[in-house]
């Protein structure tokens, strides 16, 4: 039976453990000429997803048109959507983005402001033919369980700071904003499928990782996709966590590093992660580090959507990480 004692000295080396682990799974140099032939044909995949799927999630709901007062609208719900997703795919303001559509007035007949474009943020029809694109790539791929990794990253509101130059200050205050950040960061928490490398689920929240992290697990509840098992960085590592796990999917793994004064004390599914992690250390490794899949996931989407959010109202700022979720699932659903 593990021991406190055990326990603390086998985490004292964990950066040895590490080490030693690293240089037994050296990775292969990227040939990027084969990578970028390789992103091409997934970008002319998606693009045909995009079509068929944004028009399949609209017709899957039949909304109840009644009467409604005031302009009638210049655009079908299959336009909002998809000038919402072309907007964040290109990566312009909504300014930008009703100058581009002007440009192209002649062949749609359709001029738009850029006030046009920032309502679609509000439109919560937008959210659930979101909602129901991401369903149908999950039909599509048949996932109806997953070997999860989560990860939580942040994004800026300004152009006048990088989310990284402040992210360390962030973390030393247990990754809470302050008020004097509250509007210049906000977080996001995405749970991915390690092996179809598709989003799950994802929450944002301006006060904190956990938040966004809560409200993840809360959406991943709704799509009825169950978790096998689950990778998450040192800062969720703790008993409580893994109990709530086991509550809401039972029978899941967890592998978490533990942290340092950790106790050999908890529910059962704690104490059997404990004893794997130290009776099986590199095979617990090869299961905890498939969680940098999450970590090349945001790095991939920062470099094709950019590392800013020009939205400001929370609901806004939800609605545009929604949609870059969206692209990274339909950019990844023809693999």
């Amino acid at each position: 039976m593990l021991t406190n004692k055990q326990l603390s000295g086998h985490i004292s080396e964990l950066d040895s453990l590490i080490k030693s682990y690293n240089d037994s799974h050296e990775k292969p140099r990227r040939d990027f000429s084969k990578y970028e032939n390789t992103y091409l044909q997934r970008l002319k995949k998606a693009i045909t997803f995009f079509q068929e799927l944004s028009n399949k999630a609209v017709d899957m709901i039949n909304f109840n048109k009644g009467t409604k007062l005031g302009r009638p609208e210049i655009l079908t719900l299959k336009q909002r959507v998809k000038i919402l997703l072309i907007q964040k795919f290109v990566n312009k303001s909504n300014r930008e983005m009703s100058e581009i559509l002007m440009l192209f007035a002649y062949l749609t007949n359709i001029d738009l402001s850029y006030k046009t474009i920032e309502r679609l943020y509000d439109d919560e029809r937008i959210k659930l033919i979101l909602i129901n694109i991401n369903s149908l790539i999950r039909k599509e791929l048949n996932i109806n369980s997953s070997n999860a990794s989560g990860d939580g990253t942040g994004f800026m509101l300004s152009i006048k700071e990088h989310y990284a130059s402040i992210a360390q200050k962030l973390k030393d205050k247990g990754k809470k904003n302050s008020e004097k950040r509250r509007r210049k960061t906000f977080y996001s928490f995405t749970l991915m499928d390690v092996r179809k490398r598709i989003y799950l689920a994802y929450g944002t929240s301006y006060k904190s990782e956990k938040e966004a992290y809560n409200k993840a697990i809360n959406m991943l509840k709704e799509t009825n996709v169950s978790l096998e098992s689950i990778r998450l960085d040192r800062y969720y590592s703790g008993k409580n966590l893994v109990k709530s796990l086991n509550e809401d999917f039972s029978g899941i793994k967890c592998y978490l590093i533990p942290k340092k004064r950790t106790l050999v004390r908890g529910c059962t599914a704690w104490l059997k992660m404990l004893n794997e992690f130290y009776e099986n250390t590199n095979k617990y490794f090869e299961e905890y580090f498939k969680r940098n899949q999450s970590e090349s996931g945001f790095s991939e989407d920062k470099r094709r959507f950019g590392w800013r959010i020009s939205q400001k109202i929370e609901s806004r700022i939800d609605m545009a990480y929604f949609s870059i979720f969206t692209w990274h699932n339909l950019l990844w659903v023809g693999q």
